[in-house]
């Protein structure tokens, strides 16, 4: 299946914001996410995803169909190095898993962002960590950290 990213714009908001509540609504399972009274994951910094520059948010779609696969969000907020990008929220839609499709975004992003990374798995998420782990691995042959729950590396 051929990909592509697609940075969102202020236009599809309210779709990234839908996506990012299945994302939410998917990790609560593990994390101290809690819903509101009205049945909302809060996400302090959602709205800046459309003001600040240095954060960007990105659909992943099929080339051919342009159909929605899933999103990524990727910000500077850093807990190690000094500067560099992290990956803030990530998500492919369950039903399209297991086929690279994760993989091959995470690694186009890499790409796109050069300079030091930070990825912070799903809190207590096993499967994300085995995910990230491999990601990392195969994009860095073997050349990162894993310091306080975070994989590290620069490219």
């Amino acid at each position: 299946m051929d990909i592509y990213l697609d940075k969102v714009g202020n236009e599809d908001r309210e779709v990234l914001y839908r996506l990012l509540q299945y994302s939410l609504f998917e990790e609560s399972e593990n994390d101290l996410n809690e819903m509101n009274a009205e049945a909302i994951f809060e996400y302090k910094y959602f709205d800046r995803y459309f003001t600040d520059d240095d954060r960007d948010a990105y659909f992943i779609r099929e080339t051919a169909s342009n159909k929605l696969l899933g999103f990524a969000m990727v910000n500077t907020y850093m807990q190690i190095y000094d500067n560099g990008h992290s990956i803030a929220e990530y998500m492919v839609i369950p039903k399209y898993r297991r086929n690279r499709i994760g993989k091959t975004v995470a690694m186009e992003l890499f790409n796109r962002y050069r300079g030091n990374w930070e990825v912070k798995p799903s809190f207590n998420s096993k499967k994300a960590y085995l995910f990230w782990e491999d990601v990392v691995q195969e994009y860095t042959d073997n050349n990162y950290d894993f310091k306080n729950g975070i994989f590290i590396f620069t490219n």
